[in-house]
């Protein structure tokens, strides 16, 4: 009986309905878990924040921004309509921007439109050239034009962060469209509201191409901390089934050396016994 280690096997022990009931309910708790990491999982996917694209259809500028501040992420790429009128002279060019695949220049002008009753500034590119002689021939002529109200219709955008120029040559050129940087260029603005925005007119003056600027696309935002949780959750129905296993391996550890002493202690009572024994017969 002490021998048979078909008895002691960890499958065996296994067997037995005290660990196979510990086994059932190791399960069911499993099986709760996951789904706990289902249901987690499906509210991270539910309560994702949509970040939705902006419509086409084309919307006032008053009632998609306001000045003094960021525009709104729903705002991103809006189509806007407004009136204005542009600043001659306060055309600049930016350089190294991509236009259908192609790198050329932005022309941007200064436009001032009325919210409210009160003159804000406005950033609007008005187009694109390949070159930088084009460029400047046109906010040359740009420049030339008098200042009077103009119907413009284009996407708004979110100012750029400024990069210091790589051309140490000349250092007041931009890449990039910083509203801040404009403003500090811009004439007859002192002390007036400025979007920290940028448009981009549909349209394109003579000399200019058309600027190509697309819709954003549709992003959703997986809610991260719901899909740790779902993790957990996954983590603690597998330690479930691991502490079972493991419960049961110890419980045959335990056994096994109970065994082993038990039949140490016989081998020595039988080793002790021999000499009593002997000694009586003689």
């Amino acid at each position: 009986m002490a021998n048979d280690s078909g008895e002691t096997t960890l499958f065996r022990m296994m067997l037995r309905p005290r660990w196979i009931g510990a086994l059932v309910f190791a399960l069911a708790l499993a099986a709760g878990f996951a789904w706990l990491g289902q249901w987690q999982l499906e509210r991270a996917i539910e309560s994702g924040k949509a970040v939705e694209a902006p419509s086409e259809t084309v919307l006032p500028l008053e009632q998609v921004a306001k000045p003094g501040g960021p525009i709104t992420d729903k705002a991103v790429g809006q189509l806007v309509s407004f009136t204005a009128t542009f600043t001659p002279g306060d055309e600049e060019l930016l350089y190294g921007r991509l236009n259908l695949g192609h790198t050329g220049y932005w022309v941007v002008s200064h436009a001032t439109v009325q919210i409210d009753g009160a003159p804000v500034a406005l950033a609007v590119a008005r187009g694109w050239a390949p070159d930088e002689p084009r460029a400047k021939a046109a906010a040359a002529r740009l420049a030339d034009e008098p200042a009077s109200e103009q119907r413009v219709t284009g996407r708004i955008l979110p100012d750029e962060q400024p990069e210091v120029p790589a051309d140490k040559k000349n250092p007041t050129a931009m890449r990039t469209l910083g509203v801040g940087a404009l403003y500090n260029l811009w004439h007859g603005v002192d002390g007036m509201d400025v979007y920290s925005a940028y448009v981009v007119d549909r349209s394109a003056p003579a000399g200019l191409d058309r600027i190509d600027s697309p819709p954003p696309i549709a992003q959703t935002e997986l809610n991260w901390l719901n899909v740790f949780y779902a993790a957990e959750w996954i983590i603690f129905a597998g330690f479930a089934i691991f502490l079972w296993y493991r419960l049961v391996k110890d419980a045959k550890q335990k056994e096994d050396e109970l065994r082993e002493l038990a039949e140490a202690e016989q081998t020595l009572a039988a080793a002790q016994d021999g000499p009593a024994r002997a000694g009586k017969v003689e």
